[in-house]
């Protein structure tokens, strides 16, 4: 029975030796597909965004052309488009933690805590 124990705890240390491995792997991939879905959701999000980005700014020269023939003037309507944006400028500065900030963390956070 004595000459059994050794080899019985030499067991039980290859053992633990294993599950630990076996865990720290684990942990690697879990890692893993946490940082991928978060870029991959990163870059379907820069698609869309970009998208949007041409959208906008073909909707705006329209919108600048449109307000330039109102005051009868084009580039009249170039500087109320600039500043509109602007003005939106400074208050997404002046707002930018409860708007942005803090939604975009508690996005991140959520993404990497599922």
């Amino acid at each position: 029975m004595m000459e059994n124990q050794p080899q019985t705890i030499e067991s039980l240390f290859e053992n633990a030796g294993s599950y630990l491995e076996t865990r720290i792997d684990l942990l690697k991939l879990r890692a893993l597909n946490k940082a991928s879905d978060a870029a991959s959701s990163l870059v379907s999000r820069l698609a869309i965004l970009v998208i949007a980005i041409f959208a906008m700014f073909i909707l705006n020269v329209g919108l600048a052309l449109w307000i330039g023939e109102l005051l009868g003037k084009d580039y009249l309507g170039f500087f109320a488009v600039a500043g509109f944006y602007i003005l939106l400028a400074v208050l997404i500065h002046f707002f930018k933690d409860p708007w942005i900030k803090g939604p975009v963390t508690g996005m991140i956070i959520k993404k990497m805590l599922n």
